[in-house]
C-alpha cells in the first residue's frame, strides 16, 4: 500500500496522539523507567500500553501483533518485575534453595531462532542486571560449556530454543520445575518450523502456576491448541488494527528484465543507508554478497551455512554500521531488530505471504519510516499478484529499468565504492550477566596456556612411566621371593635357566626388567629357557618320536635320559613316551620304508591321479586289472 510522503515525526504523532501513556503510568517499577528512559524510551506502544497492566498483574496474556510492534519489551518488564518478586517472596517466608541442587532457573523465553534468542536476550539483560539477576541464552550450533557455565553460575533467566533446551534437560544440566514465568515468542514460527512437540514437552515440566505469556502474529498451524492447552484463561490482546492505522512501511513491486535484475539489484544496494537483501537460497545470498563486495559495495551474508560465530560476527558488522547491506535468507526474517533499516529488497518472492510479512517487516519499526521492494520478472508477475493478494496488498508493479527516476529515488544518496573491503572481527558483548566467565585471551596468553597444558601433559607421562617401572620391580621381587620359598634352588618362573639364557644375562640383558633382546638368537634363548624351566619343573619332557605319541605315557626324567628330552608345543601337560627297545623299532622303521617304496611302484601312484574328483565323490580306485587309459590319443 502507497502513503503519501510525510515524515517520521508526524506519523509517530498520529499514532500516539489519542492514547499516550507512559512507562510510569502504566505501573512499571521506578528502576526499570529509569533505565528506559536514558535509552530515550518513555512512551509504550499500543501493544505494550494494552499487555503491561495484565501481565504486571500475574494473569496470562496472548498478545496477536505484527513484526516490530514491541513485543519484546512488552513481555520483558514483566518478567523481570515477576521474577524480582519471587526472590523476596523467598526471602519473607524463608525458603531458601538446596545446597547442591540442580540448576534451576525461575523464568525461560523460547524463541525459534539463535538470533532471535540473542535479542531477546540482550533486551532482558540490563534490566535483569538491576535486581541482581543474570541471564543466559541456550540454543545449538555452539559448544556446551558456555552454557553449562552460566546455569551452574545460577542463572535466573534463560532465554532458549527449544531443541537444545530439551537437549540439557535431558543430559540434566537444569530443571524446569521452580519456573515462575515462562515465553514464547513468535509461536506461530515456531509452528512453521516443527518446534510444537518439543514445545509442549517442555511446557509439561513447568509447574501449572506459573505465568504464561504467548505472543504471536497468527494462531494458526496448531498454535490454538497450545494456548488452549497450557494457558489458563488468558487476556487476549490484538493490536493488528491499531498498527494498520500507524503504518509506516511502503511498499513497490518493481518489474524488470533477467538481463537488468542484476544491475538493478546492485544499485539499490548501492545507497549510504541500511538496507537488507533477501535470497530464496543459501547459494545465492553468499554469490550476492560476494558479487556486491568485489564491486565496492561492502556487503554482509547472514544464511543457514555459516556457524555460530560468524553469523555473530556478520550481524555485529550490520549492527555496528560498519557495513550497511546485509544480504540474508529467510532464517534472517525473524529475529533481526536493527533500528534504521531505511530499505528492505526481496531479490526473489518468498514462498509464502507470511514469509513476505516477515522479511518486510525488517524496515519501519518503532515508529521510523521504510520502503520494501519486491523485484520481478515477466515470469513471476503472476505468482507475486496472488501472494501480494494473500498477504492483503494491492500493490500494481511498475516497470522499470536500472537507472530509472523511482529506482534512483530510493536509493537515495550513492557510498564510496570500497576496494578490498573485509568483515571485522568479531567483538565479544559483555551485557548484564548475558554470558559467564572472562573474555577471550590475547594470543599470548593462549599461547602460555597452550604451553602449560603440554608441559603438565608431558609431566603426568612421565610420572605414570616412572610408577609402572616401580610396579614391576615391586612384582618381580614378589616372584623371586615365592620362588625361593617354595621353589629351593629352582629359579623363578621369568629366570633363564638353559645356557644361551645365562649368556644372554651375561652380556647384559636382564629378564625381570623386559628389556628387549638384541637379536633373534638371544630371543629364542629367553623364550626356550622361560619355557624350559616352567616345563622341567613338572616333568613334561617329549621323546622326539612323534610317529609314536599314542603309545603310552612315561615318567619323563627317563624319557630325558634316553633320547636327550626335546620341548613340545602342546598345551596338554601329559607325555607320550614309547617303552619298546631300539631293535623293534628299528623294525619297525624298516618296514614303514618297505611300504612307501610299494606305494610310489605302484599304477596308482604312477598316476598322480585319483580316479574321482572332490566334487563328484571324492577318491575311487579304478577296477582291479584295468590299465590305464591315456588321456588323449593321437592317430
Amino acid at each position: 500500500m502507497n502513503h503519501e510522503p510525510t515524515t517520521d515525526d508526524d506519523r509517530v504523532n498520529d499514532v500516539y496522539e489519542e492514547n499516550e501513556q507512559t512507562f510510569a503510568e502504566l505501573g512499571v517499577d521506578g528502576p526499570i523507567v529509569h533505565l528506559l528512559a536514558d535509552e530515550g524510551k518513555r512512551v509504550a506502544f499500543p501493544i505494550q500500553q494494552d499487555t503491561l497492566p495484565d501481565s504486571l498483574a500475574g494473569r496470562d496474556v496472548l498478545g496477536r501483533g505484527r513484526t516490530g510492534s514491541g513485543k519484546t519489551l512488552a513481555f520483558a518488564i514483566p518478567l523481570v518485575t515477576r521474577v524480582a518478586a519471587s526472590f523476596d517472596d523467598d526471602r519473607e517466608h524463608g525458603r531458601r534453595d538446596r545446597r547442591g541442587a540442580k540448576p534451576h532457573p525461575r523464568a525461560l523465553v523460547l524463541a525459534p531462532t539463535r538470533e532471535l534468542a540473542n535479542q531477546i536476550n540482550d533486551v532482558v539483560a540490563p534490566l535483569a542486571a538491576l535486581y541482581g539477576m543474570t541471564t543466559t541464552s541456550i540454543y545449538g550450533g555452539v559448544r556446551y560449556a558456555r552454557q553449562f557455565r552460566d546455569l551452574n553460575d545460577g542463572a535466573q533467566i534463560v532465554v532458549a530454543c527449544p531443541g537444545r533446551l530439551e537437549d540439557l534437560i535431558e543430559q540434566g544440566a537444569l530443571t524446569l520445575d521452580d519456573v515462575r514465568v515462562v515465553v514464547l515468542d513468535e509461536a506461530d514460527e515456531m509452528a512453521d518450523m516443527g518446534f510444537l512437540p518439543p514445545i509442549r514437552r517442555i511446557l509439561g515440566q513447568i509447574p501449572r502456576t506459573a505465568q504464561h505469556m504467548l505472543f504471536s502474529a497468527t494462531l494458526d498451524h496448531g498454535v490454538d491448541a497450545v494456548v488452549e492447552e497450557f494457558l489458563n484463561d488468558p487476556k487476549v490482546h490484538s493490536v493488528d488494527e491499531v498498527t494498520d492505522r500507524a503504518d509506516l512501511m511502503t511498499h513497490h513491486v518493481f518489474l524488470t528484465t533477467k538481463a537488468d535484475k542484476n544491475e538493478l539489484v546492485r544499485t539499490l544496494a548501492s545507497g549510504t543507508g541500511r538496507r537488507i537483501l533477501f535470497t530464496r537460497t543459501k547459494f545465492q545470498a553468499k554469490k550476492l554478497a560476494k558479487a556486491l563486495t568485489q564491486q565496492g559495495i561492502p556487503a554482509a551474508e547472514l544464511h543457514g551455512n555459516l556457524s555460530q560465530n560468524q553469523r555473530d560476527r556478520n550481524l555485529q558488522a550490520f549492527e555496528s554500521g560498519s557495513v550497511n547491506v546485509l544480504v540474508a535468507t529467510d532464517v534472517a526474517a525473524r529475529g533481526i531488530d536493527v533500528s534504521g533499516v531505511e530499505l528492505v529488497v526481496q531479490v526473489d518472492p518468498p514462498d509464502d505471504p507470511k514469509s513476505f510479512l516477515h522479511r518486510s517487516g525488517r524496515t519501519a519499526r518503532a515508529g521510523k519510516a521504510g520502503d520494501v521492494i519486491t523485484v520481478i520478472t515477466p515470469d513471476q508477475k503472476r505468482y507475486a499478484r496472488g501472494m501480494l493478494r494473500r498477504a492483503g496488498l494491492s500493490v500494481k508493479p511498475l516497470e522499470v529499468r536500472p537507472d530509472s527516476p523511482q529506482v534512483l529515488e530510493l536509493v537515495g544518496e550513492v557510498a564510496d565504492k570500497v576496494e578490498g573491503w573485509q568483515l571485522p572481527e568479531l567483538e565479544r558483548k559483555r551485557t548484564g550477566g548475558r554470558r559467564g566467565g572472562n573474555a577471550s585471551r590475547r594470543d599470548g596468553s593462549r599461547r602460555e596456556a597452550r604451553e602449560s597444558r603440554n608441559a603438565k601433559a608431558r609431566r603426568n607421562q612421565r610420572r605414570t612411566r616412572e610408577r609402572n617401572r616401580e610396579l614391576q620391580r615391586e612384582i618381580d621381587a614378589e616372584q623371586r621371593e615365592f620362588a625361593a620359598r617354595f621353589l629351593g634352588d629352582v629359579h623363578s618362573v621369568r629366570d633363564d635357566t638353559t645356557d644361551a639364557g645365562t649368556a644372554h644375562r651375561a652380556h647384559g640383558g636382564d629378564a625381570h626388567r623386559g628389556d628387549a633382546p638384541r637379536n633373534r638368537q638371544e630371543r629364542r634363548a629367553r623364550q626356550y629357557g622361560d619355557e624350559r624351566a616352567r616345563r622341567e619343573r613338572r616333568g613334561e619332557w617329549y621323546d622326539g618320536y612323534g610317529r609314536h605319541t599314542r603309545r603310552g605315557w612315561s615318567d619323563g626324567r627317563a624319557s630325558e635320559e634316553r633320547h636327550g628330552g626335546k620341548r613340545i608345543h602342546r598345551k596338554e601337560q601329559r607325555i607320550v613316551h614309547d617303552e619298546r627297545g631300539e631293535d623293534a623299532k628299528r623294525h619297525e622303521r624298516r618296514e614303514d620304508a618297505k611300504r612307501r617304496r610299494r606305494y610310489d611302484n605302484s599304477d596308482f601312484a604312477k598316476s598322480g591321479k585319483r580316479a574321482g574328483s572332490k566334487k563328484n565323490g571324492g577318491m575311487k580306485r579304478r577296477a582291479k586289472g584295468k590299465r590305464r587309459s591315456a588321456p588323449f590319443r593321437t592317430r
